[in-house]
């Protein structure tokens, strides 16, 4: 047993065509058995209706509204006030013939409206599908007539994109809901389909905050939520209500034994896509705790100016957006001459020699984060105290910087939407750590397999090869795709395709990609993440072109000139 994880099984030896696999290993927070949801306790409605009793007058979702081309503070609907208009979406849904069990697509950027249809949805247990275009061209046609989606709430912008497609989806799609105002054109367009058109209002006022909801079960799909198939389809990975609560209560768990949990205080700013599985967690756990969550406008030119006037306790970013910042500070540290260079350098080293011997970050340089490190934490709001990355390894050098100098809790962590969002999360406040995505989940137990034509060793001295999970947070299936998902779960473990190396703490660290690897004519394989890290380091190099790079630059990324007063 490490300091973290807990051996439960031994390893396996290889037998015929499998491969030897290492021993399995648990969380030394669910040493007694993985955590289970509590009775009684059947959807992520629960979480918000639960949430609505206790605070029925807090902040519940926020935007700025833009009114004649000047931008107010943030207002806000209460949890009442939510709760209230959820119920009347919900109502309305039923009303247009949507059952228990059929699907509702939402499309659109993070908004109050998405997380209302969402939780609309959760109600009458109707399984909500995030529709979005990044997948490729094609892909939200797709998607609804793979899903069978017959009603989809759409953002205002995203209207003419269905409308497009919309006479290739009428076998499914019967109703589209606008979060915005929508016009007597668009509306004929869709009525001469046989499509019925209405605004976010006009859809309000179809419903009633009265009727019966239906009962609950945790084993109903919840989310059907696509990703990219690598042979083109998207695949629809179907998660029960049942293992998104228990991912939601896993994070709980973490954060109520090794930092502190969320609460009616805290505020979440929300950028990351909610069309993710990661993005929708949170938000989960923030309505779970009676958090406050406040929205960008969707432009990315003012999404730091958003942030500081939101002033958030909570950030969740991905690994560019964190380099990026990382990169922007730097620079002008560096244009700020020799001697303000030094004096960051010197406090810098300070901090982190007494983060190394194991102090936690508030107690190791007090004095320097008021006076050298201030600057960057107001750069994320001034009120942030915990910072969490995921999507894809954070490099080492930039999760040691924000360790040090942005004055709250950091947690990396890894995941797929196939495990629910994170399997892996680093410890808070455990500076070993950094480098590695951290310990398993309480709801997950993990391995590692071994991958011969790879030359990963599961058994070895240092164990390395193929993450595999088992547990309470896993996906279900791929929908209407039986033989993609045998490919993955074999024998009851879900194989990621991500290489791992388990370290002397029972931290995980990710190496590698098992499929992102080409054969050359030599017979060698080289790794798709090695040359772009490769080409990266390259001063003359300011992005590796490949899908994933383009989608996260383009969506996330904000000009480095909004740093420049660092």
């Amino acid at each position: 047993m490490s300091e973290y994880t807990v051996k439960v099984e031994e390893a396996r030896p290889a037998t015929g065509e499998k491969p030897s696999a290492g021993p399995v290993y648990r969380c030394i927070y669910a040493k007694d058995g993985l955590m289970e949801l509590p009775a009684g306790m059947e959807s992520p409605w629960d979480f918000f209706s639960e949430s609505v009793k206790r605070n029925p007058k807090n902040q519940m979702l926020g935007r700025r509204e833009t009114i004649d081309g000047k931008v107010g503070p943030y207002t806000w609907l209460t949890y009442e006030e939510a709760y209230d208009a959820t119920l009347r979406i919900g109502s309305a849904i039923r009303g247009r013939g949507v059952n228990p069990g059929d699907r509702c697509g939402i499309y659109g950027s993070n908004s109050p409206e998405w997380i209302m249809a969402m939780e609309a949805c959760n109600s009458h247990s109707i399984t909500y599908v995030p529709l979005y275009d990044t997948l490729g061209a094609n892909a939200v046609e797709f998607i609804i007539n793979h899903a069978e989606v017959s009603i989809a709430f759409v953002q205002g912008s995203k209207l003419p994109a269905i409308l497009t497609c919309l006479p290739r989806c009428i076998s499914f799609l019967k109703t589209i809901v606008s979060f915005d105002k929508i016009s007597s054109m668009q509306k004929k367009e869709a009525e001469e389909l046989g499509v019925a058109c209405f605004s976010w209002e006009e859809f309000i006022q179809l419903g009633s905050s009265d009727d019966e909801l239906p009962p609950k079960q945790k084993a109903q799909i919840c989310t059907i939520m696509y990703t990219s198939g690598t042979t083109g389809e998207p695949k629809g990975v179907t998660i029960t209500s049942g293992a998104f609560m228990a991912e939601v209560l896993s994070m709980d768990q973490l954060l109520f034994e090794t930092d502190k949990v969320g609460s009616e205080e805290d505020i979440y700013f929300s950028f990351l896509p909610l069309a993710h599985i990661f993005d929708q967690i949170i938000e989960t756990y923030c309505i779970y705790r009676g958090s406050s969550i406040g929205f960008w406008r969707g432009d990315v030119r003012y999404l730091i100016e958003d942030l500081i006037e939101l002033k958030p306790t909570i950030f969740c970013g991905v690994p560019r957006v964190f380099d990026r910042i990382y990169t922007g500070i730097m620079d002008k540290i560096s244009a700020g001459g020799a001697l303000k260079k030094t004096l960051f350098q010197f406090a810098y080293n300070y901090k982190l020699s007494n983060l190394e011997k194991g102090l936690q970050q508030d107690k190791a340089a007090p004095l320097f984060d008021r006076l050298v490190f201030d600057k960057i934490k107001q750069g994320f709001g001034g009120r942030v105290r915990l910072i969490l990355s995921g999507a894809a390894p954070l490099p080492r050098h930039v999760e040691e910087f924000l360790r040090v100098t942005c004055g709250g809790v950091l947690s990396q962590g890894y995941g797929l939407t196939e495990s629910c969002g994170g399997c892996f999360t680093s410890i808070a406040n455990v500076f070993s750590m950094t480098g590695t995505v951290g310990v398993p989940m309480t709801t997950i137990e993990a391995r590692l397999e071994s991958v011969p034509e790879m030359e990963y060793d599961a058994l070895a001295t240092i164990p390395r090869g193929e993450i595999c999970l088992r547990g309470k947070t896993l996906f279900s299936s791929y929908h209407k795709r039986q033989d993609l998902t045998e490919d993955v779960l074999v024998d009851g473990w879900f194989h990621t395709g991500d290489i791992g190396e388990w370290q002397p703490c029972g931290a995980m660290k990710i190496i590698d990609r098992k499929k992102n690897i080409f054969k050359l004519s030599q017979g060698e394989y080289v790794s798709v993440e090695n040359i772009e890290n490769t080409y990266s380091r390259c001063p003359l190099v300011t992005s590796v072109v490949k899908p994933l790079s383009m989608f996260f630059d383009s969506i996330f990324l904000p000009d480095l000139g909004v740093w420049e007063q660092f």
